[in-house]
């Protein structure tokens, strides 16, 4: 949330409430860039616009300088409603044959200089013969200019999910912005609903015309391409947010978040041996993460101290072949301190889940040297430890 004296109030001397003083034969520096808050949702008539103006209602009774710079109603009465009261900056008028262009004024918006913003449909395609091709390079320009940006866009919109929601929905997508967009923006915010939600809004007529309906529900609408079209939107947000948790992480003194790792997405190792019962720990391992809609990972540690048989190095193989069939990654480490080499690859490859075999030794063999599943319990933090019950094969 944009706070009055962090982000907006202090860092913007231009804004259209003060006058900025400056000093004789003093340089004058650039602004400080803007800070971008992205609303995204899963697909049109979620709520994105409306929340983006109740939250700029909030700010403005809070003192702040907000503007509409661009914003998209399609005719829904409710949006119309909470955008009054705001001030609009009037679109630029493009000539286009027998056609009149409406698009968002980039420079009537620097000159106004407010301290927010907000510009609707980030991805939207400009007119032609305009500076800038697309919407969302204009909010860059705004941005540089040390103005704050609140923004909306659909998880459709994304680039480098263009292929996958065509395949989803079989729509092609034209208009679109680059990833780097929502990666590098400050804040974003998933305005999410059910899909049944979403239908009920479209079946009431506050998403399309009443001629649209029902073309829209046998298309873009059907359940199934909602239900996957939320689980991409809030699985995007979901890396932003690891992502950004270990890059701070990784920034602290101590490399941590006092000794907390975030892990948002489910990631399954399974842990192999030369026992038999392997490859039931992998079947065991890819129904899990098949259920968790996690990734895979098996794991063998070499023993320093002994070399393998042909008959285990031939076990190894065929534990290695299973895991790629399954679309996993298999991983061979070589250690003399088996616990340990888990602990580090659980932390190396942000494990959440980790499955073994029930201990094969004999309950001397525990009692001098302890087992494996008790070291690992001192060893990991924040992982769950799946033991699956075998047949027992002592060793001698």
């Amino acid at each position: 949330m944009i706070t009055k004296g962090e982000t907006l109030g202090e860092d913007n001397v231009n804004s259209a409430n003060s006058t900025p003083l400056v000093a004789a034969n003093l340089p004058i520096y650039p602004a400080k860039r803007g800070k971008h808050k992205i609303f995204i949702g899963m697909a049109p008539g979620v709520g994105k616009t409306y929340r983006m103006l109740e939250e700029a209602h909030a700010l403005k009774e809070e003192g702040i300088d907000v503007v509409i710079g661009l914003l998209e109603t399609h005719g829904r009465k409710e949006t119309a409603e909470m955008a009054e009261g705001l001030e609009i900056i009037p679109r630029q008028k493009i000539p286009r044959g027998n056609l009149m262009l409406m698009e968002m004024d980039t420079d009537a918006i620097l000159a106004r200089s407010p301290q927010l913003v907000l510009i609707d449909e980030l991805a939207h395609t400009n007119a032609p013969d305009l500076p800038h091709e697309k919407r969302y390079q204009d909010v860059e320009v705004i941005l540089e200019n040390g103005i704050d940006v609140y923004s909306t866009m659909n998880i459709q919109h994304l680039e480098s999910l263009n292929d996958l929601v065509a395949r989803i929905t079989g729509v092609v997508v034209r208009e679109r912005i680059p990833d780097r967009i929502l990666d590098e923006a400050d804040e974003v915010v998933v305005v999410d609903v059910t899909p049944e939600t979403l239908q009920e809004r479209l079946l009431e007529g506050k998403i399309y015309a009443p001629q649209k309906i029902q073309q829209a529900l046998n298309n873009f609408f059907q359940r199934r391409n909602l239900i996957a079209l939320r689980e991409l939107a809030l699985r995007e947000i979901a890396d932003n947010v690891e992502e950004d948790a270990r890059e701070l992480s990784a920034s602290l003194p101590n490399g941590n978040l006092n000794g907390q790792v975030c892990n948002i997405h489910e990631r399954v190792l399974v842990c192999i041996s030369t026992y038999p019962n392997s490859l039931q720990l992998l079947r065991r391992g890819a129904r899990l993460a098949s259920y968790m809609n996690a990734p895979l990972f098996a794991l063998f540690v070499a023993d320093l101290d002994r070399f393998l048989t042909k008959e285990e190095s031939l076990h190894i193989d065929m534990c290695e072949k299973l895991c790629q069939e399954f679309e996993g990654t298999f991983i061979r480490v070589t250690s003399s301190n088996i616990a340990k080499a888990i602990a580090e690859v659980a932390q190396k490859y942000h494990i959440t889940q980790i499955i073994i075999g029930e201990s094969q030794r004999s309950r001397w063999q525990i009692l001098l040297k302890g087992s494996l599943t008790q070291k690992l319990v001192r060893l990991l933090k924040n992982i769950d430890l799946h033991i699956i019950a075998t047949e027992k094969r002592r060793e001698e």
